[in-house]
């Protein structure tokens, strides 16, 4: 007789993974599994590579080759997955189920165990990035202009003060905007 025990896919793996995808992210999946599991696991979600049978120093390995050729986001929840953690770009911890180790070693913690939130971190931070980029300029900007002015003999006190609290108004309100981004 043959006996066969396999997690059970979580209805939201293929959405998230699609997600990934449609933003442009290559996915890849570490596991201790062996191959077969991984690799049907894997086929089923639509993960573009798998690696099955793998030890923690082998889950470093791959993410430092991974690193090698760009940034590397990893997602893990136990004590094996750590070392891959620390050395990936962006270490992300599953927080319902992860261990403390990997909670403590990943620059972010999900509150639980939604893959989804990958994607939705992704575009919150492109959106983040966007704006940060959007307020530098308009700093600058105004910061330059006020400054032309002075060096031109028609720049005033109230004029410095009104670009100052008028630039850190404007930068505010842009960044105000990240509330109601659709992530």
């Amino acid at each position: 007789a043959r006996f066969a025990v396999a997690d059970t896919l979580k209805e939201t793996s293929r959405d998230a993974v699609a997600q990934l995808h449609a933003l442009g992210v290559q996915t890849a999946m570490l596991t201790g599994d062996n191959v077969h599991t991984a690799r049907a696991i894997g086929q089923a979600v639509g993960i573009d590579a798998v690696h099955g049978g793998q030890l923690p120093a082998d889950k470093l390995a791959v993410v430092d080759r991974y690193a090698r050729s760009g940034r590397v986001g990893m997602v893990g929840d136990g004590i094996n997955d750590s070392p891959a953690l620390a050395r990936a770009d962006v270490g992300f911890a599953m927080g319902a189920l992860g261990s403390d180790a990997a909670i403590e070693t990943a620059d972010v913690a999900l509150m639980d165990d939604d893959l989804r939130k990958v994607a939705v971190f992704i575009r919150l931070s492109r959106a983040t990035r966007r704006i940060l980029v959007q307020n530098i300029v308009l700093a600058l900007s105004i910061k330059t202009v006020f400054l032309a002015m002075t060096l031109a003999g028609s720049g005033t006190m109230w004029m410095a003060v009104f670009a100052d609290v008028g630039a850190s108004l404007l930068v505010v309100g842009n960044g105000l905007r990240l509330l109601n981004a659709r992530v």
